[in-house]
């Protein structure tokens, strides 16, 4: 192996374990590496998606961003849609039993899957391909052919599974179908490395498993870490804890900013691809401002950097030095012109308070600005405004009310 050849095996390699929680194994991803460079043959790196529901979040990310690097070095990204697998549903981590996908479902969640996959992959460059190519073709017999393959002892050695039985919840016989079709993927499209999460791993290595009672080669399996949510759960869209990339600049970068600051490292490391030397720099400083050159990398990557720079300067005025809103919202004097309106009145018509209750428990709080001075009286009449009044509600209800 040339001296060149051996600096680039080295190159790819760090790009490969750059993050990764496992890797199984090190030594024959160096030797598959050496010979794809020798031979110029790209390696065939597999991941699956099934389109469970209709929106990716920034967990979702860091296996494509994984993949992305790869695919500019050169190799081949096979991305598997798991319309068969969506509707068995994946069991790792799952701590009850998932409710079943029907295909009306999972057709409609995939309308918009390698649309927000595009936003990371070069998708001209991908090779997109739905496992229900084979799962579909199969009879019955190949099915029972494939549940073969492994004994219901070696299934319920996974983890989940042990734990869904230590708390009496249910198994579905058709789960363990899951991590077969999994693996069977890679032996259908041939892979050469498949990219997961860490709670994939038992997948992974079924894939290695069947390949090789296939006469291929083993995959390489590689995992990812999970990471949290904003609010220290799993990262959900049912928890209100993700960011999706389907999000607008200035609500991705709000968001990471509610990140706790335990995370940063991780996100560092998995969102962006800053040098290990700044990051450390930038954990070693003042932690919001730490926070918020990981919000500006995000939001620069899923929009741009002039979008990233509005959203932190809107972050800046508005929550870290509690001035107004850019855009302040107008709201049309509720009362005929020339009318008086209590105050309490006033908050309730115009939106900023759901009830009169609340404005006058607001109001005597202190918690009420009109024009920027506090007004205390809930039965103070206001008069129709002849020019916009602005009004505030705590540090984030805020309106200006314009003449009819």
């Amino acid at each position: 192996m040339s001296t060149g050849i051996a600096a680039r095996v080295e190159e790819h390699l760090a790009v490969f374990k750059r993050g990764a929680t496992d890797l199984i194994d090190e030594v024959q991803l160096r030797a598959m590496l050496e010979r794809s460079l020798s031979e110029r043959r790209p390696l065939r790196v597999k991941y699956g998606m099934d389109p469970s529901s209709p929106d990716l979040h920034v967990g979702h990310a860091i296996p494509l961003l994984k993949l992305r690097d790869l695919q500019e070095l050169g190799h081949q990204i096979v991305l598997i849609i798991g319309d068969s697998t969506a509707m068995v549903g994946d069991p790792s981590g799952r701590n009850k039993l998932r409710p079943q996908l029907t295909r009306e479902e999972v057709e409609v969640n995939l309308v918009t899957y390698t649309d927000q996959a595009a936003k990371i992959l070069d998708m001209e460059r991908t090779e997109i391909r739905r496992n229900s190519e084979w799962f579909n073709a199969m009879t019955f017999e190949d099915v029972l052919l494939l549940l073969a393959r492994m004994t219901v002892a070696q299934m319920i050695e996974r983890d989940t599974f042990q734990k869904r039985m230590q708390e009496n919840e249910p198994i579905g016989i058709h789960e363990f179908l899951y991590p077969l079709m999994q693996a069977w993927d890679s032996v259908q499209v041939r892979c050469d490395a498949e990219l997961g999460g860490t709670d994939q791993l038992f997948n992974l290595l079924v894939g290695r498993k069947l390949q090789e009672q296939e006469g291929q080669a083993p995959q390489v399996c590689l995992t990812t870490p999970l990471i949290n949510g904003l609010d220290g759960r799993k990262m959900s869209k049912s928890y209100g804890n993700a960011i999706t990339l389907t999000d607008g600049a200035r609500t991705m970068f709000f968001a990471v900013m509610r990140l706790d600051d335990a995370s940063m490292g991780t996100w560092f490391t998995q969102l962006t691809r800053l040098p290990d030397d700044e990051v450390r720099t930038l954990l070693a400083g003042h932690p919001r401002e730490a926070k918020a050159r990981l919000a500006e990398e995000l939001t620069s990557f899923f929009h741009d950097r002039e979008a990233a720079r509005a959203a932190r300067a809107a972050f800046d005025r508005e929550v870290r030095d509690r001035q107004l809103p850019a855009e302040i919202p107008e709201r049309p004097w509720p009362g005929a012109p020339g009318d008086t309106l209590p105050l309490a009145n006033l908050l309730k018509d115009i939106g900023l308070t759901s009830t009169t209750s609340e404005a006058r428990r607001t109001i005597q709080q202190g918690g009420v600005r009109l024009d920027g001075t506090v007004v205390r009286d809930p039965v103070q009449l206001i008069a129709a405004p002849v020019a916009p009044l602005l009004v505030q509600v705590g540090k984030k209800r805020v309106a200006r009310v314009v003449p009819r």
